[in-house]
């Protein structure tokens, strides 16, 4: 026997269908963009063929190299510079990832209103905060770490 402690709310079901569609949106996206880029249909920034040559002055293939290093081989630009590049096939997928990445931000702006409505201002608050936060994060002002 159920009882309303057991049911989902509204918001509750909102983020949920929200969540469950984005993710087969994004993973449908993803495997999309990984054919395009297999196939070759769109050219790539970095051509899969130099990914094991070892460059000049180095003891290490290009794979092998630190991020930092492979970004400054290939001129490749940090941060949200990627979208430059999201017509090459091997920027491509990085815009599923960005929409997987924007999800909870979305479901959060969804049920955001129906908190309100209900008037449950702890729930505004930190559905408001967390929003905030993850768009901050996200916006890559605050750069923090050795990357």
């Amino acid at each position: 026997m159920s009882n309303d402690r057991t049911k989902a709310s509204e918001e509750q079901i909102i983020y949920a269908n929200i969540l469950n569609k984005g993710m087969w949106f994004g993973l449908a996206l993803l495997v999309i963009t990984f054919i395009i880029y297999m196939s070759g249909m769109l050219p790539s920034h970095v051509p899969i063929e130099e990914l094991s040559k070892t460059p000049p002055g180095s003891e290490v293939p290009y794979w092998g190299m630190r991020a930092h290093e492979f970004n400054i081989a290939f001129n490749i630009p940090t941060g949200w510079g990627w979208t430059a590049l999201a017509g090459k096939g091997d920027y491509l997928n990085f815009v599923g990832i960005a929409i997987l990445a924007g999800l909870t931000i979305l479901c959060y702006l969804a049920i955001l209103p129906i908190l309100i409505k209900k008037k449950d201002t702890p729930y505004v608050i930190i559905a408001i905060l967390e929003v905030a936060v993850l768009a901050l994060a996200a916006s890559g002002i605050l750069k923090v770490g050795g990357h």
